[in-house]
């Protein structure tokens, strides 16, 4: 009996999904999830409302085992950023910033999201912003729903 339990808990233990580094999207006052991402292994998956210009508050959590290996070594838990037609920058601190990620930045430390994340290893996708899209959160409005 033990010897068929002991494969099963290990196979279990593989098929569980693996979580990752999660990201946040609101608009400044913190009223309207605007965006939301997720990464598995090194692909980030982003999906933004297309129809939104202005400045946002980007929010990033890691599990306890990615802050426990460091492996978003330097990444703050908030970052100001600004969202215009889908297209996501970020506001990165210039003591965070790594010499790599300073060939990509602005004079006023801008970078995309993608360049942003490149640094810690991640491709980011997206869902272009012509299609409709489904937010966890967010609410339908009128023109969602024709």
């Amino acid at each position: 009996m033990k010897r068929r339990t002991l494969p099963l808990v290990f196979l279990l233990a593989l098929a569980a999904p693996a979580q990752g580094l999660k990201l946040i999207v609101w608009d400044r006052e913190l009223q309207t999830k605007l965006g939301y991402g997720e990464s598995s292994g090194s692909k980030f998956s982003v999906q933004m409302v297309p129809n939104y210009n202005g400045p946002v508050v980007v929010l990033f959590s890691q599990t306890d085992d990615e802050k426990a290996k460091g492996s978003f070594p330097g990444l703050q838990s908030r970052y100001d950023g600004s969202l215009k037609a889908g297209q996501l920058t970020l506001q990165a601190p210039e003591q965070r910033l790594s010499a790599q990620s300073l060939n990509g930045a602005s004079a006023n430390n801008t970078l995309t999201l993608a360049r942003f994340l490149s640094v810690f290893k991640l491709n980011v996708t997206g869902q272009p912003s012509g299609q409709a899209l489904s937010l966890p959160g967010l609410k339908a409005t009128d023109t969602d729903t024709k």
